[in-house]
């Protein structure tokens, strides 16, 4: 029966994200956003849902754990294994604004997140001072996109363009969707989160990798969606800017929202600030030279974050059941796979820097 509300659940959290995406990308066109700017704001905050209404949850009903591991292991997900598996699909092209401004701030956020967390906890003001982030970070997006675009609006739905979107016939439908989205996530995350917290109990297994990879990898499935078919329709700015927008929104948003809420605050445990989020920081650092060279994320790229994404669910797999090949495990990432890849990396943008210089 846990298992069937577990399922269930689930189920109306991908509806409701559908639905909200649908009719949130929809309303967002009407005000003459940029694709870009429509999949860093509207698309992220609408695919991040499910991750918000889980860990708000989660804290609210005192599962600390479950709530910071759902913010961390979604934002691992997002990039190794969503965008991997885009990547593998079709190279995708990434915007210079993206890799200018949006990218180096989601590496500063994960920073501040760890920093913030050292303490054990994440504080109400610490939820508060994120969730002021978010605001700015909005403003600051839809007002330098209305700008850029001012000259040229987007086209109403049926080929229409004209200066009063809001008159259209579609708006009250795509209200509906967001409306009825946002109810079938509140009711799909309250079965997900209590069936989660049972099959850990039952299977022995702790809430932090419980909401490190299961819920991490459920909630994340509108950001895989939507980004696998943006890539396959050629959206490769919505594809590639939904990711790091959900990750900045789960950032500041889910994990601000969260503190507020939760009755004491969030609770971090030594597990996460020793390894996860430092673990998060490492794969938001990688994106730094991946997208920096020829603004273009490659199919070995792409294979070489989702083997990343495998080998770290197999060691929180191994952790979990105190393996005995977790020692050698760890030697072998640490002191081979890690540096040949930073150098690797660190190879790929200097050669980049270099081929720039010479063209000019």
């Amino acid at each position: 029966m846990t298992f069937f509300i577990f399922v269930l659940g689930l189920f109306l959290m991908i509806i409701g994200a559908e639905a909200l995406v649908r009719g949130a990308s929809r309303l967002a066109s009407f005000l003459g956003l940029s694709p870009l700017v429509i999949g860093l704001t509207v698309v992220a905050l609408a695919t991040s849902s499910p991750e918000l209404a889980v860990s708000v949850k989660a804290a609210i009903s005192g599962q600390g754990s479950v709530a910071v591991g759902n913010v961390v292991g979604s934002n691992i997900f997002n990039v190794l294994f969503i965008l991997g598996l885009s990547a593998l699909i079709l190279p995708l092209a990434v915007s210079h604004r993206l890799v200018r401004f949006n990218v180096p701030l989601m590496v500063i956020l994960s920073v501040a997140v760890l920093l913030l967390s050292l303490d054990g906890m994440i504080s109400r003001l610490d939820g508060c001072l994120l969730m002021t982030g978010l605001v700015v970070y909005l403003w600051f997006l839809v007002s330098c996109g209305r700008r850029k675009n001012i000259d040229e609006p987007a086209p109403l739905p049926g080929g229409r363009n004209g200066s009063r979107p809001w008159l259209t016939s579609g708006w009250p439908k795509d209200t509906g969707l967001v409306l009825g989205g946002l109810v079938l996530l509140v009711l799909g995350s309250h079965w997900l989160v209590d069936s989660v917290v049972s099959i850990a109990h039952y299977m022995g297994v702790s809430e932090l990798i419980i909401g490190l990879t299961v819920v991490a990898a459920a909630t994340s499935l509108p950001e895989a969606a939507t980004s696998i078919v943006a890539a396959f329709r050629g959206e490769r700015d919505i594809a590639v800017g939904n990711i790091i927008g959900s990750n900045i929104f789960n950032l500041l948003g889910v994990l601000g929202l969260a503190g507020i809420t939760a009755p004491a605050g969030i609770a971090v445990s030594s597990a996460v600030i020793g390894f996860d989020l430092p673990v998060m920081i490492a794969v938001a650092l990688a994106c730094l030279p991946v997208f920096f060279t020829n603004g273009l994320v490659s199919r070995p790229e792409g294979a070489l974050f989702f083997g990343y994404y495998l080998a770290y669910i197999l060691y929180l797999l191994q952790a979990a059941s105190h393996h005995d090949a977790l020692l050698r495990f760890n030697a072998l990432m640490l002191y081979a796979v890690l540096p040949l890849t930073a150098i690797t990396l660190v190879l790929m943008a200097l050669r980049h820097v270099y081929s720039r210089r010479r063209t000019r």
